[in-house]
């Protein structure tokens, strides 16, 4: 078996590979070639956690396997990471157990790396303006993946506590881009591209706030009852999603489902856009809504490929197991 220990991996995984990596299975996806299986989600009755996996196949790659953790609030007192994951690979001709994991960093990469192939697929290729909603520990990596899908000339960033957008600020900084802290009508009307990225239970930005032409990368809604945006602006946009599914269940789509204002079959896979099956964005007007709720096979995805960037680098672990 294959360790590939968290420690290494920020030596290992680019964004350029985590983009491939999630376009790739996001395609296999669309083509019925990898599927995800059922979510389980948990708290334990301790320390307040959450605990879950995720799982999946991709035939396609012969990625198997599960991503196992979840959330852990008193960690951040410990000098510990909130969020802990790991991730099991499993090799698909035999069963037996390939590859043991770090998953921390890599949910990060492979998040940051859906919104980002959203923005490749869907964005207008005139967006020169990129908006972020929050300022949490994923906000920044969002930054860096999704600014490199456009020309981007500068930053704008909303956060309920403007000091913490500190971070973001750096991270345009390190690219060269100017940054503001601004008001969410501001963000709204100058973003022509726009990532969430936020836990909120209730929405934070509304239908009004955004003009047409815009495309939104929704990345922080993934469990029952979150909500980033306006069920209206969902209802206005042309929703993709990673997986129908999650979307109208646990995802950005599942107020507007609920209240009957977007029917599932109005939700596309990004994969079809990717494959060539759907033309994705129809018109320079039109608003495209990206519902990134996170699925077992980016996680299998980004995983699979770092033991090989591992392997190939004389950095992997070979333990008897």
């Amino acid at each position: 078996m294959i360790v590939v220990p968290e420690r290494i991996i920020a030596g290992l995984m680019t964004r350029a590979d985590a983009f491939a990596a999630i376009e790739a299975v996001f395609a296999a996806m669309a083509r019925g070639e990898a599927r995800n299986f059922p979510v389980v989600r948990e708290a334990i009755g301790h320390a307040d956690a959450l605990y879950g996996f995720k799982s999946g196949f991709d035939r396609a790659h012969l990625d198997l396997g599960l991503k196992s953790g979840g959330y852990w609030p008193g960690n951040a007192a410990k000098g510990l990471t909130n969020h802990q994951s790991t991730v099991v690979l499993f090799d698909a001709d035999t069963g037996r157990c390939r590859a043991l994991v770090g998953g921390n960093l890599l949910t990060a990469l492979r998040t940051a790396a859906a919104a980002a192939v959203s923005v490749a697929h869907l964005a207008r290729k005139d967006s020169r303006v990129l908006g972020i909603v929050g300022a949490g520990h994923q906000a920044a990596f969002q930054l860096r993946a999704v600014a490199e899908q456009r020309p981007f000339e500068r930053v704008v960033a909303w956060n309920r506590s403007p000091e913490k957008l500190k971070g973001l600020a750096c991270a345009a900084e390190e690219m060269g881009l100017p940054f503001e802290s601004v008001s969410l009508d501001r963000l709204g009307a100058e973003a022509d591209v726009i990532v969430t990225i936020t836990s909120s239970f209730d929405a934070i930005l509304g239908d009004a706030q955004v003009r047409p032409g815009t495309h939104l990368a929704c990345m922080g809604t993934d469990t029952r009852d979150k909500k980033e945006v306006d069920p209206t602006l969902v209802a206005r946009a042309s929703v993709f999603t990673d997986e129908v599914a999650q979307a109208v269940t646990i995802g950005e789509c599942q107020h507007a489902v609920a209240l009957g204002l977007k029917g599932e079959a109005d939700i596309v896979p990004l994969g079809a856009v990717i494959n060539g099956d759907h033309p994705g964005r129809a018109s320079e007007e039109e608003v495209t809504l990206f519902d990134g709720t996170g699925v077992g096979l980016q996680d299998l995805a980004v995983a699979s490929r770092v033991v090989d960037l591992a392997v190939q680098k004389g950095l992997a672990t070979q333990v008897e197991f």
